[in-house]
């Protein structure tokens, strides 16, 4: 089918939006100007903390006026970002972000009031996808019926689509979002969740609208973090008839050799930060995983054994896309083109979004900068990268189609 047709989304939770005033300031003070400079449409791939959803729909004058002010500034929404509830710019994230997980009532309420939102948003014949968490962390610990309840609660999300679905006529998506060290993180885990998930919607009669309103969204960063082979896990999830709703735009970072590579350790040392999770995985040289929760200056500086003598580390921290390096470190761009090509191969085509939400705590050498103005330019930069890597696809795909009907 080839790749996505709807304008390119990025996603704004890379700014502050603890209210809806503070979400219309940032597209105010950074989307306006970023549509300019890309000098196309572009979506605003909102991200909506619990408080402001509920900002929303409290009144309900705000969400019809919210949707003509997002028209009036030119900006389309097809996707929202519903995986941080709270507050994503605090001081300390980390594992706070997995709070509240699937089997709590409140990640449902959430949800749902996500999709009720982006139905009211969408532009007319164009499907809805909202991101969410993968279940739970797994450095948390949970009961033995975690996944069941999980389970549950995503079949009444499934059902509340569906109503949704036949009130509206709008077609929202749930993709949840596999990453690593949480209870799904590899293309497999996801699969199988999926398949007993799917065996517990046709027992109850809700197979239909399940399979059609779940799937998962594709992170590049964290798959290539896991160390997948990408096109082989976008065919593995396909041939499962698991549907990628959405796909996140991003690169991780790539140490190779890290015994000899003592600058790519320093330098790696520089990213370690406060506020969000950094898991580390390494390659072993026999093919082994080893994974660390966060990235340490410990890990980085002095690491295990296992670690030293790795092949390559690849570290959870998405870096700007158009970037191939990071002085002595990689990145996996190289992932992120082979994952685009890829998913131009599928029968439909997901929502493609660029998320890079961590310039502002990028070490100063690979930030942009802290000013509105140099925010702009980088992810400027992404988005231009972005286009042109999407068109050069999108052209030899078509040139392989031409090629086969001769």
């Amino acid at each position: 089918m080839g790749l996505s047709n709807l304008p390119l989304s990025y996603c704004t939770n890379v700014h502050p939006g603890r209210s809806l005033a503070e979400v219309e300031l940032g597209l105010d003070n950074y989307t306006l100007a970023l549509r300019e400079n890309y000098g196309a449409p572009l979506a605003a791939g909102l991200w909506l903390a619990a408080p402001v959803a509920r900002e929303l729909l409290a009144d309900p004058r705000a969400l019809p006026a919210f949707r003509d002010r997002l028209a009036a500034r030119r900006l389309s929404c097809h996707t929202l970002n519903a995986f941080p509830y709270g507050d994503f710019h605090s001081p300390r994230v980390k594992e706070n972000v997995y709070v509240p997980d699937w089997s709590d009532r409140r990640r449902l309420d959430f949800t749902v009031s996500c999709a009720l939102i982006l139905a009211s948003l969408l532009p007319e014949g164009v499907e809805g996808s909202i991101s969410t968490m993968p279940l739970g962390f797994k450095g948390f610990s949970h009961p033995s019926d975690h996944l069941q309840k999980c389970q549950a609660l995503l079949l009444e999300a499934a059902s509340a689509l569906a109503r949704l679905h036949d009130q509206t006529g709008r077609l929202v998506r749930l993709a949840l979002e596999p990453e690593p060290c949480c209870l799904l993180e590899t293309s497999d885990e996801a699969i199988a969740f999926f398949d007993d998930l799917w065996k517990r919607a046709d027992e109850s009669g809700k197979l239909e609208p399940a399979q059609r309103h779940l799937g998962v969204c594709y992170d590049v960063c964290h798959q290539a973090v896991e160390f997948e082979d990408i096109p082989e896990s976008i065919r593995k999830l396909s041939k499962a008839g698991l549907r990628i709703n959405k796909l996140h735009i991003t690169c991780a970072i790539e140490l190779s050799s890290p015994a000899e590579n003592k600058d790519g350790r320093q330098a790696l040392a520089g990213y370690v930060e406060d506020r969000y999770l950094h898991q580390t995985i390494a390659r072993t040289s026999e093919g082994g995983i080893v994974r660390e929760t966060d990235l340490t200056k410990q890990l980085a500086l002095d690491p295990p054994a296992e670690f030293r003598d790795a092949q390559a580390w690849r570290v959870h921290f998405h870096v700007p896309v158009n970037a191939e390096r990071l002085g002595p470190l990689r990145t996996t761009r190289h992932e992120l083109r082979q994952a685009l090509q890829t998913v131009a191969e599928l029968d439909y085509a997901p929502h493609l979004e660029v998320e890079t939400y961590t310039w502002e705590v990028l070490p100063p050498e690979s930030s942009a900068g802290s000013s509105a103005r140099d925010l702009v330019d980088g992810l400027t930069e992404e988005l231009l990268a972005t286009r042109d890597l999407l068109a050069l696809l999108e052209n030899c795909n078509s040139g392989h189609r031409k090629k086969s009907l001769r």
